[in-house]
């Protein structure tokens, strides 16, 4: 949790002091839906990120590199997409084939992942993660009615932060929760407290655990939020209003870190000297992964078929 916000926090002053090519969008406040997510996601899984923090909760939390993700995002050869990539950066190695720019483009793609899972026969679950915004895609429902029909081992994440970039999702869906719509394909719909990484990591083993089994799919709807605009830069509204103060502070309030911090307190399974080392640690492993960032040659060009084609 504390790498995966220290991270964020490192690429949104990256942008701010034009160090990081491109545009971000910040996942502070959902950290524990990636950590409770992967963490424990077998290496040979595949996991399609939420693109809050360009994902970067997920691929810390199962295995990949902070310092090709930040690379990546400041435009280095040694980034996870050879530099060129953005936000687009793939670790094969840890499962995880990039992100895309088309909201709703992940569902289709993440059930042929899930379809090679079953074809190989390994035991292998591919978990697809997405925005409360992107769940009145049809590409979403096409792509839940046939992993139902196919009980394909797939898991389906909702990151609901109540917000599609400016539209809140009471004004955009129904009913109160996601999750309902999994009835409609047969398969389990479980809401969770998205700020409770424990919760998220409950909630989505044991539909790991049934998709290895080979009973098909599920939902988890993760209820969450984001503290900052949707993209740097970009204003932060509901609608044209801007977001309200009294929404965020209480949101704040249950941040996912603090949350976990206290929970391990209150346990005696850390003291605060450990709190501190953590942040210690992490804060200086950050340093050391922009360090190498922004030592990094920019990517030669030349370099770009090899990127785009495979042999």
């Amino acid at each position: 949790l504390v790498r995966a916000r220290k991270a964020d926090e490192t690429v949104v002053k990256g942008l701010q002091e034009g160090k990081v090519t491109g545009f971000y969008h910040s996942g502070q406040g959902s950290e524990a839906v990636g950590v409770g997510v992967c963490t424990f996601l077998r290496p040979d899984d595949y996991i399609y990120p939420h693109h809050r923090g360009h994902g970067i909760a997920y691929t810390l939390s199962k295995g990949g590199s902070l310092k090709g993700f930040l690379a990546e995002h400041y435009g280095k050869a040694t980034g996870m997409g050879g530099g060129v990539t953005g936000f687009h950066g793939a670790d094969v190695e840890h499962g995880m084939f990039g992100l895309a720019g088309t909201i709703g483009s992940q569902f289709p793609v993440s059930v042929g992942w899930a379809l090679a899972a079953k074809k190989n026969g390994r035991g292998q679950v591919t978990v697809c993660c997405f925005g409360d915004g992107s769940s009145n895609r049809g590409t979403m429902h096409e792509a839940m009615n046939l992993a139902a029909v196919w009980k394909l081992p797939i898991v389906w994440v909702c990151e609901n932060n109540l917000y599609a970039q400016f539209m809140p999702i009471k004004d955009a869906y129904p009913r109160e929760d996601i999750a309902d719509i999994a009835a409609g394909y047969n398969m389990p719909g479980v809401v969770v407290d998205g700020q409770d990484v424990i919760a998220v990591h409950e909630a989505v083993q044991a539909a790991v655990e049934r998709a290895r089994r080979g009973d098909g799919p599920s939902l988890i709807e993760c209820k969450t939020y984001r503290y900052r605009m949707h993209s740097e830069g970009a204003p932060d509204i509901a609608h044209s209003e801007p977001r309200p103060p009294a929404e965020i502070e209480a949101w704040k309030k249950r941040d996912p870190i603090k949350l976990f911090q206290k929970k391990l307190l209150d346990e005696h399974v850390l003291t605060q000297a450990d709190v501190d080392r953590i942040d210690r640690e992490v804060q200086a492993e950050v340093e050391e992964a922009e360090k190498f960032a922004m030592e990094s040659p920019r990517p030669d060009p030349a370099i770009l078929p090899k990127l785009v084609y495979v042999e």
